[in-house]
């Protein structure tokens, strides 16, 4: 996860802001929960760092570019 999400950050070929990470969320309709890449503050080690909190790799369930799954 971290090194796909690292990929979309710094490839000049991606356009971050366009980035949705999906997130097993408890608490959340359907436990799930989303970022886009504008609020992601840091890539760390073992988690996101995100405006509205850390999301540790292991929630990360989907992440979107443009609207489409990539992996």
């Amino acid at each position: 996860m971290r090194r796909l999400i690292n990929k979309l950050k710094w490839d000049k070929r991606y356009d971050f802001s366009k980035v949705i990470i999906w997130y097993v969320s408890r608490g959340e309709a359907n436990d799930l929960g989303y970022v886009k890449g504008e609020d992601i503050i840091e890539i760390g080690k073992y988690f996101l760092e995100t405006s509205k909190g850390t999301i540790p790799y292991h929630r990360i369930v989907k992440i979107e570019y443009e609207g489409e799954e990539v992996r």
